[in-house]
Protein backbone atom coordinates (compact mmCIF):
# COMPACT_ATOMS: atom_id res chain seq x y z
CA UNK A 1 0.00 0.00 0.00
CA UNK A 2 0.96 3.47 -0.64
CA UNK A 3 2.00 5.55 2.09
CA UNK A 4 2.10 9.62 2.43
CA UNK A 5 3.32 12.32 4.58
CA UNK A 6 0.32 14.00 3.69
CA UNK A 7 -2.24 14.00 7.00
CA UNK A 8 -5.65 13.43 7.31
CA UNK A 9 -7.65 16.61 6.31
CA UNK A 10 -5.52 18.44 4.54
CA UNK A 11 -6.54 20.71 2.44
CA UNK A 12 -6.52 20.59 -1.12
CA UNK A 13 -7.46 22.84 -3.93
CA UNK A 14 -6.58 25.88 -5.94
CA UNK A 15 -7.28 29.69 -5.53
CA UNK A 16 -7.85 33.04 -7.68
CA UNK A 17 -8.26 36.74 -6.89
CA UNK A 18 -11.52 38.50 -8.03
CA UNK A 19 -9.80 40.92 -10.17
CA UNK A 20 -8.41 38.07 -12.45
CA UNK A 21 -11.55 35.88 -12.38
CA UNK A 22 -14.38 37.92 -12.31
CA UNK A 23 -15.12 40.48 -14.90
CA UNK A 24 -18.38 42.55 -14.21
CA UNK A 25 -16.47 45.58 -13.09
CA UNK A 26 -19.11 47.90 -13.61
CA UNK A 27 -22.22 45.07 -12.86
CA UNK A 28 -24.08 45.22 -9.51
CA UNK A 29 -23.29 48.14 -8.20
CA UNK A 30 -19.48 47.34 -7.84
CA UNK A 31 -17.06 50.93 -7.73
CA UNK A 32 -13.75 51.06 -9.78
CA UNK A 33 -10.31 49.43 -8.37
CA UNK A 34 -6.99 50.28 -8.78
CA UNK A 35 -6.80 46.96 -11.32
CA UNK A 36 -9.48 48.73 -13.37
CA UNK A 37 -7.05 51.70 -14.87
CA UNK A 38 -4.07 48.69 -15.00
CA UNK A 39 -4.40 47.51 -18.58
CA UNK A 40 -1.01 46.42 -18.91
CA UNK A 41 -0.05 45.00 -15.58
CA UNK A 42 2.61 46.43 -12.93
CA UNK A 43 5.26 46.94 -15.47
CA UNK A 44 3.32 49.96 -16.29
CA UNK A 45 2.14 52.82 -14.90
CA UNK A 46 -2.34 53.40 -14.16
CA UNK A 47 -4.18 55.27 -17.01
CA UNK A 48 -6.92 57.44 -16.13
CA UNK A 49 -9.78 55.41 -16.96
CA UNK A 50 -10.90 51.75 -17.98
CA UNK A 51 -9.77 50.86 -21.30
CA UNK A 52 -11.26 48.42 -23.23
CA UNK A 53 -8.03 46.32 -23.44
CA UNK A 54 -8.19 45.27 -20.31
CA UNK A 55 -8.60 42.15 -20.16
CA UNK A 56 -9.43 41.77 -15.98
CA UNK A 57 -12.71 43.94 -17.10
CA UNK A 58 -14.00 41.05 -18.37
CA UNK A 59 -11.31 38.33 -16.80
CA UNK A 60 -12.85 34.74 -17.22
CA UNK A 61 -16.21 35.90 -16.37
CA UNK A 62 -16.20 33.92 -12.88
CA UNK A 63 -19.39 37.00 -12.10
CA UNK A 64 -21.51 34.68 -14.15
CA UNK A 65 -20.08 31.43 -14.52
CA UNK A 66 -19.41 30.86 -10.35
CA UNK A 67 -21.72 27.64 -10.12
CA UNK A 68 -20.03 26.24 -13.70
CA UNK A 69 -16.41 26.55 -12.41
CA UNK A 70 -16.88 25.61 -8.34
CA UNK A 71 -18.34 22.49 -9.98
CA UNK A 72 -15.47 21.63 -11.93
CA UNK A 73 -12.99 22.61 -8.95
CA UNK A 74 -15.47 20.08 -7.10
CA UNK A 75 -14.94 17.16 -9.68
CA UNK A 76 -11.15 18.09 -9.22
CA UNK A 77 -11.85 17.25 -5.55
CA UNK A 78 -10.85 20.31 -3.69
CA UNK A 79 -11.73 20.56 -0.32
CA UNK A 80 -10.85 24.50 -0.09
CA UNK A 81 -11.08 27.21 -2.52
CA UNK A 82 -9.39 30.44 -2.00
CA UNK A 83 -10.76 33.68 -3.04
CA UNK A 84 -11.04 36.91 -3.10
CA UNK A 85 -13.63 39.52 -1.65
CA UNK A 86 -13.35 42.44 -4.33
CA UNK A 87 -13.11 45.47 -1.87
CA UNK A 88 -15.05 48.14 -4.61
CA UNK A 89 -18.23 45.42 -4.53
CA UNK A 90 -18.64 45.68 -1.35
CA UNK A 91 -17.77 49.52 -0.41
CA UNK A 92 -17.70 50.85 -4.26
CA UNK A 93 -15.88 53.74 -3.05
CA UNK A 94 -14.34 52.45 -0.30
CA UNK A 95 -15.17 55.33 2.04
CA UNK A 96 -18.69 54.74 1.63
CA UNK A 97 -21.11 55.11 4.78
CA UNK A 98 -22.72 51.71 3.75
CA UNK A 99 -21.70 48.78 1.96
CA UNK A 100 -23.74 47.46 -1.34
CA UNK A 101 -25.95 45.05 -0.91
CA UNK A 102 -25.65 43.80 -4.32
CA UNK A 103 -21.82 42.92 -3.93
CA UNK A 104 -22.42 41.21 -0.66
CA UNK A 105 -25.78 38.95 -2.06
CA UNK A 106 -23.05 37.88 -4.92
CA UNK A 107 -20.58 36.44 -2.49
CA UNK A 108 -23.86 34.87 -0.59
CA UNK A 109 -24.23 32.89 -3.41
CA UNK A 110 -20.56 31.45 -4.25
CA UNK A 111 -20.29 31.04 -0.53
CA UNK A 112 -24.01 28.62 -0.92
CA UNK A 113 -22.82 26.66 -4.14
CA UNK A 114 -19.06 25.68 -2.23
CA UNK A 115 -21.17 25.03 0.82
CA UNK A 116 -23.47 22.58 -1.88
CA UNK A 117 -20.50 21.04 -2.76
CA UNK A 118 -18.77 20.37 0.20
CA UNK A 119 -15.84 23.12 -0.43
CA UNK A 120 -13.73 25.18 2.62
CA UNK A 121 -13.78 28.87 1.65
CA UNK A 122 -10.56 30.68 2.29
CA UNK A 123 -11.03 34.40 1.66
CA UNK A 124 -8.39 36.52 1.13
CA UNK A 125 -9.90 40.18 2.26
CA UNK A 126 -7.70 42.57 0.05
CA UNK A 127 -5.97 41.18 -2.63
CA UNK A 128 -4.48 43.67 -4.79
CA UNK A 129 -7.82 45.37 -5.53
CA UNK A 130 -8.14 48.74 -3.70
CA UNK A 131 -10.91 50.66 -4.39
CA UNK A 132 -9.77 53.34 -6.50
CA UNK A 133 -11.24 56.45 -5.12
CA UNK A 134 -8.94 55.60 -2.09
CA UNK A 135 -5.51 55.63 -4.65
CA UNK A 136 -6.97 58.77 -5.84
CA UNK A 137 -8.49 60.81 -2.90
CA UNK A 138 -6.29 59.04 0.01
CA UNK A 139 -3.42 58.32 -1.97
CA UNK A 140 -3.58 55.00 -0.72
CA UNK A 141 -2.06 53.24 2.39
CA UNK A 142 -0.35 56.27 2.70
CA UNK A 143 -3.15 57.59 4.56
CA UNK A 144 -4.07 56.46 8.11
CA UNK A 145 -7.39 57.16 7.00
CA UNK A 146 -7.53 53.41 5.29
CA UNK A 147 -6.91 52.00 8.22
CA UNK A 148 -10.50 53.04 9.69
CA UNK A 149 -12.03 52.05 6.10
CA UNK A 150 -10.93 48.93 6.25
CA UNK A 151 -11.83 48.16 9.74
CA UNK A 152 -15.42 48.88 8.47
CA UNK A 153 -15.30 46.87 5.58
CA UNK A 154 -13.88 43.95 7.54
CA UNK A 155 -16.83 44.27 10.44
CA UNK A 156 -18.91 43.84 7.37
CA UNK A 157 -17.22 40.67 6.09
CA UNK A 158 -17.15 39.12 9.59
CA UNK A 159 -20.80 40.11 10.27
CA UNK A 160 -22.24 38.97 7.20
CA UNK A 161 -20.03 35.27 6.46
CA UNK A 162 -18.15 34.86 9.67
CA UNK A 163 -20.46 31.74 10.41
CA UNK A 164 -19.36 30.69 6.75
CA UNK A 165 -15.80 31.27 6.60
CA UNK A 166 -13.32 29.34 8.55
CA UNK A 167 -10.24 30.95 7.33
CA UNK A 168 -9.31 34.48 6.47
CA UNK A 169 -6.82 36.40 4.59
CA UNK A 170 -5.70 40.12 5.71
CA UNK A 171 -4.05 40.99 2.73
CA UNK A 172 -2.54 39.45 -0.25
CA UNK A 173 1.63 39.08 -0.50
CA UNK A 174 1.62 42.57 2.19
CA UNK A 175 5.26 42.62 1.67
CA UNK A 176 5.18 42.95 -2.28
CA UNK A 177 4.03 46.60 -1.34
CA UNK A 178 8.01 46.90 -1.00
CA UNK A 179 8.57 46.74 -5.17
CA UNK A 180 4.63 47.38 -6.34
CA UNK A 181 3.40 50.28 -3.73
CA UNK A 182 0.59 51.04 -6.28
CA UNK A 183 -0.98 47.30 -6.80
CA UNK A 184 0.19 46.49 -3.40
CA UNK A 185 -0.63 49.53 -1.36
CA UNK A 186 -3.29 51.41 -3.97
CA UNK A 187 -0.50 54.53 -3.32
CA UNK A 188 -1.02 56.49 -6.18
CA UNK A 189 1.98 59.01 -5.99
CA UNK A 190 4.50 56.66 -8.69
CA UNK A 191 7.17 54.95 -7.39
CA UNK A 192 10.56 57.30 -8.11
CA UNK A 193 8.22 59.70 -6.63
CA UNK A 194 7.50 58.18 -2.85
CA UNK A 195 9.59 58.66 -0.18
CA UNK A 196 10.74 56.18 1.86
CA UNK A 197 9.14 57.91 4.85
CA UNK A 198 5.27 57.45 2.94
CA UNK A 199 6.17 53.69 1.84
CA UNK A 200 7.02 52.78 5.00
CA UNK A 201 4.23 54.50 7.28
CA UNK A 202 1.67 52.75 3.88
CA UNK A 203 3.36 49.89 5.36
CA UNK A 204 3.03 50.85 8.81
CA UNK A 205 -1.02 51.36 8.48
CA UNK A 206 -1.68 48.12 6.76
CA UNK A 207 0.15 46.03 9.83
CA UNK A 208 -2.15 47.71 12.28
CA UNK A 209 -5.10 47.43 9.80
CA UNK A 210 -4.20 43.73 9.33
CA UNK A 211 -3.87 43.27 13.23
CA UNK A 212 -6.96 45.12 13.38
CA UNK A 213 -8.70 42.52 11.53
CA UNK A 214 -7.83 39.59 13.68
CA UNK A 215 -9.02 41.57 16.50
CA UNK A 216 -12.36 42.57 14.87
CA UNK A 217 -12.39 38.52 14.05
CA UNK A 218 -12.16 37.76 17.57
CA UNK A 219 -15.21 39.93 18.56
CA UNK A 220 -17.38 38.99 15.23
CA UNK A 221 -16.74 35.67 14.32
CA UNK A 222 -14.92 33.53 17.31
CA UNK A 223 -14.36 30.52 15.58
CA UNK A 224 -12.67 31.99 12.39
CA UNK A 225 -8.85 31.37 11.83
CA UNK A 226 -6.66 34.34 10.57
CA UNK A 227 -4.16 34.38 8.79
CA UNK A 228 -1.39 36.54 7.06
CA UNK A 229 -0.04 35.87 3.87
CA UNK A 230 3.35 36.85 2.58
CA UNK A 231 5.38 36.56 -0.88
CA UNK A 232 7.79 33.80 -0.16
CA UNK A 233 11.21 33.72 -1.64
CA UNK A 234 14.13 32.16 0.02
CA UNK A 235 17.41 34.04 -0.18
CA UNK A 236 20.84 32.00 -1.43
CA UNK A 237 24.21 33.34 -0.99
CA UNK A 238 25.54 33.70 -4.56
CA UNK A 239 28.70 32.29 -3.50
CA UNK A 240 30.11 31.06 0.20
CA UNK A 241 31.68 34.77 0.43
CA UNK A 242 30.77 36.34 3.65
CA UNK A 243 30.05 39.67 2.60
CA UNK A 244 27.21 37.53 -0.09
CA UNK A 245 25.66 35.90 2.83
CA UNK A 246 25.11 38.74 4.71
CA UNK A 247 23.54 40.36 1.96
CA UNK A 248 20.98 37.32 1.29
CA UNK A 249 20.01 37.64 5.16
CA UNK A 250 19.36 41.73 4.88
CA UNK A 251 17.44 40.66 1.25
CA UNK A 252 15.56 37.98 3.75
CA UNK A 253 14.83 40.63 6.50
CA UNK A 254 12.93 42.73 3.95
CA UNK A 255 10.40 39.82 3.52
CA UNK A 256 10.49 38.09 7.19
CA UNK A 257 10.04 41.39 8.57
CA UNK A 258 6.39 41.35 7.80
CA UNK A 259 5.63 37.99 9.08
CA UNK A 260 7.20 38.69 12.29
CA UNK A 261 5.27 41.65 13.25
CA UNK A 262 2.14 39.21 12.31
CA UNK A 263 3.03 36.16 14.53
CA UNK A 264 5.20 38.80 17.77
CA UNK A 265 3.19 41.33 17.41
CA UNK A 266 6.59 44.15 17.41
CA UNK A 267 8.88 45.15 15.26
CA UNK A 268 12.23 43.40 15.81
CA UNK A 269 15.73 44.91 15.76
CA UNK A 270 16.48 44.62 12.40
CA UNK A 271 13.52 46.53 11.27
CA UNK A 272 14.08 49.27 13.70
CA UNK A 273 17.61 49.68 12.16
CA UNK A 274 16.67 49.26 8.46
CA UNK A 275 14.37 52.27 9.55
CA UNK A 276 17.04 54.23 11.76
CA UNK A 277 19.68 53.75 9.15
CA UNK A 278 17.09 54.94 6.45
CA UNK A 279 16.22 58.20 8.33
CA UNK A 280 12.35 57.22 8.85
CA UNK A 281 11.21 57.74 11.88
CA UNK A 282 7.29 56.31 11.55
CA UNK A 283 4.25 57.46 13.11
CA UNK A 284 3.53 55.02 15.61
CA UNK A 285 0.36 55.64 18.85
CA UNK A 286 0.57 53.60 21.52
CA UNK A 287 -2.78 52.62 20.06
CA UNK A 288 -0.81 51.04 17.81
CA UNK A 289 1.34 49.04 19.27
CA UNK A 290 -1.59 47.80 21.29
CA UNK A 291 -3.32 46.97 18.31
CA UNK A 292 0.04 45.29 16.68
CA UNK A 293 -0.17 42.65 19.69
CA UNK A 294 -3.58 40.93 17.88
CA UNK A 295 -1.29 37.36 15.89
CA UNK A 296 -2.43 35.66 13.95
CA UNK A 297 -3.34 31.87 13.85
CA UNK A 298 -1.47 31.08 10.71
CA UNK A 299 0.77 32.09 8.26
CA UNK A 300 0.07 31.63 4.84
CA UNK A 301 2.46 32.30 1.44
CA UNK A 302 3.18 32.47 -2.11
CA UNK A 303 5.94 30.23 -3.48
CA UNK A 304 7.13 30.62 -6.69
CA UNK A 305 11.05 30.79 -7.21
CA UNK A 306 13.82 31.44 -4.81
CA UNK A 307 16.61 34.39 -5.72
CA UNK A 308 20.32 34.80 -4.78
CA UNK A 309 21.95 37.79 -3.76
CA UNK A 310 25.44 38.90 -4.05
CA UNK A 311 27.21 42.05 -2.95
CA UNK A 312 29.35 42.43 -5.67
CA UNK A 313 28.40 45.54 -7.57
CA UNK A 314 29.68 43.99 -11.15
CA UNK A 315 26.93 40.86 -10.55
CA UNK A 316 24.43 41.14 -12.80
CA UNK A 317 21.32 42.25 -11.12
CA UNK A 318 17.87 41.50 -11.28
CA UNK A 319 16.60 38.05 -12.00
CA UNK A 320 14.41 37.95 -14.76
CA UNK A 321 10.82 38.17 -14.50
CA UNK A 322 11.47 38.95 -10.67
CA UNK A 323 9.93 41.29 -8.94
CA UNK A 324 11.60 41.52 -5.66
CA UNK A 325 15.30 41.64 -8.00
CA UNK A 326 17.99 39.69 -6.79
CA UNK A 327 20.56 37.32 -9.09
CA UNK A 328 19.76 34.99 -11.42
CA UNK A 329 21.36 31.46 -9.99
CA UNK A 330 22.86 29.83 -12.63
CA UNK A 331 21.76 26.37 -11.15
CA UNK A 332 18.34 26.60 -11.57
CA UNK A 333 16.24 26.34 -14.84
CA UNK A 334 13.55 28.92 -15.24
CA UNK A 335 9.66 28.94 -16.64
CA UNK A 336 8.92 30.70 -19.96
CA UNK A 337 8.39 34.26 -18.28
CA UNK A 338 11.97 34.13 -16.72
CA UNK A 339 11.34 32.73 -13.44
CA UNK A 340 13.96 30.17 -11.25
CA UNK A 341 12.11 26.64 -10.55
CA UNK A 342 13.42 25.61 -7.47
CA UNK A 343 11.43 22.92 -5.67
CA UNK A 344 13.74 22.56 -3.12
CA UNK A 345 13.13 26.27 -2.15
CA UNK A 346 9.49 25.36 -1.04
CA UNK A 347 10.61 22.83 1.30
CA UNK A 348 13.70 25.30 2.55
CA UNK A 349 11.06 27.65 3.41
CA UNK A 350 8.66 26.17 4.89
CA UNK A 351 11.35 24.75 7.13
CA UNK A 352 12.49 28.12 7.78
CA UNK A 353 9.09 29.83 8.33
CA UNK A 354 8.39 26.69 10.92
CA UNK A 355 11.41 26.73 12.84
CA UNK A 356 10.70 30.57 12.60
CA UNK A 357 7.22 31.13 14.07
CA UNK A 358 6.11 27.72 15.00
CA UNK A 359 2.68 28.69 13.87
CA UNK A 360 0.92 26.30 11.58
CA UNK A 361 1.32 27.33 7.65
CA UNK A 362 -0.68 27.09 5.00
CA UNK A 363 0.48 27.25 1.03
CA UNK A 364 -1.69 29.17 -0.49
CA UNK A 365 0.16 30.06 -4.22
CA UNK A 366 2.19 27.88 -5.79
CA UNK A 367 1.38 27.05 -9.92
CA UNK A 368 3.45 27.29 -13.46
CA UNK A 369 2.62 29.79 -15.92
CA UNK A 370 3.14 28.78 -19.49
CA UNK A 371 1.76 29.29 -23.03
CA UNK A 372 -0.52 26.38 -23.54
CA UNK A 373 -2.43 24.71 -26.87
CA UNK A 374 -5.62 23.80 -27.01
CA UNK A 375 -5.46 20.48 -28.81
CA UNK A 376 -8.34 17.48 -29.78
CA UNK A 377 -8.01 14.60 -28.86
CA UNK A 378 -10.57 11.63 -29.67
CA UNK A 379 -13.36 14.51 -29.82
CA UNK A 380 -11.99 16.40 -26.96
CA UNK A 381 -10.07 19.14 -26.48
CA UNK A 382 -7.84 19.58 -24.08
CA UNK A 383 -4.34 20.31 -22.86
CA UNK A 384 -1.39 17.91 -22.74
CA UNK A 385 0.34 20.15 -20.13
CA UNK A 386 3.14 17.42 -18.68
CA UNK A 387 5.70 20.17 -17.85
CA UNK A 388 3.23 21.78 -15.42
CA UNK A 389 2.30 18.25 -14.02
CA UNK A 390 6.23 17.72 -13.40
CA UNK A 391 6.17 21.07 -11.52
CA UNK A 392 3.89 20.57 -9.37
CA UNK A 393 4.61 16.94 -8.58
CA UNK A 394 8.24 18.15 -7.99
CA UNK A 395 7.10 20.90 -5.52
CA UNK A 396 4.56 18.93 -3.99
CA UNK A 397 7.27 16.06 -3.18
CA UNK A 398 9.15 18.78 -1.43
CA UNK A 399 6.36 19.80 0.51
CA UNK A 400 6.44 16.22 1.37
CA UNK A 401 9.62 16.27 2.69
CA UNK A 402 9.04 19.31 4.89
CA UNK A 403 6.39 17.43 6.60
CA UNK A 404 8.58 14.57 7.39
CA UNK A 405 10.68 17.49 8.94
CA UNK A 406 7.73 18.08 10.99
CA UNK A 407 6.31 21.30 9.69
CA UNK A 408 2.94 21.81 10.44
CA UNK A 409 1.28 22.64 7.61
CA UNK A 410 -2.84 23.12 7.01
CA UNK A 411 -2.75 22.47 3.50
CA UNK A 412 -1.75 23.58 -0.38
CA UNK A 413 -3.80 25.79 -2.70
CA UNK A 414 -2.31 25.93 -6.56
CA UNK A 415 -2.71 29.37 -8.06
CA UNK A 416 -4.89 29.91 -11.24
CA UNK A 417 -6.71 26.70 -10.62
CA UNK A 418 -8.16 27.61 -13.32
CA UNK A 419 -6.73 30.29 -16.30
CA UNK A 420 -7.45 33.60 -15.63
CA UNK A 421 -5.40 37.07 -16.50
CA UNK A 422 -1.96 37.67 -14.88
CA UNK A 423 -1.75 40.29 -12.70
CA UNK A 424 1.88 41.04 -13.36
CA UNK A 425 1.87 40.85 -17.18
CA UNK A 426 -1.79 41.42 -17.52
CA UNK A 427 -2.15 38.46 -20.04
CA UNK A 428 -4.22 35.31 -20.66
CA UNK A 429 -1.72 33.49 -22.19
CA UNK A 430 0.25 33.25 -18.94
CA UNK A 431 -1.53 30.49 -18.29
CA UNK A 432 -1.55 28.70 -14.74
CA UNK A 433 -4.72 26.19 -14.61
CA UNK A 434 -6.06 23.08 -14.41
CA UNK A 435 -9.06 24.10 -16.55
CA UNK A 436 -8.22 25.68 -20.18
CA UNK A 437 -10.52 28.82 -20.71
CA UNK A 438 -10.72 30.05 -24.16
CA UNK A 439 -9.78 33.99 -24.21
CA UNK A 440 -7.08 35.06 -26.04
CA UNK A 441 -4.97 38.33 -24.95
CA UNK A 442 -6.57 40.24 -27.09
CA UNK A 443 -10.20 39.43 -25.92
CA UNK A 444 -10.82 36.99 -28.46
CA UNK A 445 -12.23 33.80 -27.53
CA UNK A 446 -15.38 31.59 -26.40
CA UNK A 447 -14.86 31.61 -22.43
CA UNK A 448 -15.39 27.55 -22.60
CA UNK A 449 -13.77 25.92 -20.45
CA UNK A 450 -11.59 22.57 -21.16
CA UNK A 451 -10.43 20.50 -18.55
CA UNK A 452 -6.19 19.78 -19.36
CA UNK A 453 -4.55 16.81 -18.52
CA UNK A 454 -3.38 18.21 -15.14
CA UNK A 455 -6.78 18.30 -14.26
CA UNK A 456 -7.21 14.71 -13.89
CA UNK A 457 -3.13 14.10 -12.92
CA UNK A 458 -4.34 16.43 -9.45
CA UNK A 459 -7.70 14.75 -8.98
CA UNK A 460 -5.42 11.62 -8.24
CA UNK A 461 -3.34 13.68 -6.35
CA UNK A 462 -6.31 14.68 -4.53
CA UNK A 463 -8.12 11.70 -4.34
CA UNK A 464 -4.50 9.41 -2.77
CA UNK A 465 -3.68 12.61 -0.61
CA UNK A 466 -0.53 13.13 -2.28
CA UNK A 467 0.00 8.99 -2.51
CA UNK A 468 -0.13 9.14 -6.31
CA UNK A 469 2.81 11.62 -6.65
CA UNK A 470 5.88 10.30 -8.46
CA UNK A 471 8.89 10.83 -6.28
Amino acid sequence: MSTTPFPDGFLWGGATAANQIEGGYDQGGKGLSIQDVMPKGIMAPPVEAPTPDNLKLEAIDFYHRYAEDIALFAKMGFGVYRLSIAWSRIFPNGDDAEPNEEGLAFYDRVFDELEKHGIEPLVTISHYETPLNLARKYDGWVSRDLIGFYERYVRVLFTRYGARVKYWLTFNEINSVLHAPFMSGGIQTPKEELSTKDLYQAIHHELVASASATKIARELAPNAQIGCMILAMPTYPFTPDPQDVLKSLHTDHSNLMFGDIHVRGEYPGYALRILREQGVELDITDEDRETLKNTVDFVSFSYYSSVAESADPEVIREGKGNLFGGVENPKLPVSQWGWAIDPVGLRVVLNQFWDRWQKPLFIVENGLGARDELVEIDGRKTVIDDYRIAYLNDHLVQVGEALEDGVDLLGYTTWGCIDIVSASTAQLSKRYGFIYVDRNDDGSGTLERYPKKSFDWYSEVIATNGASLSR
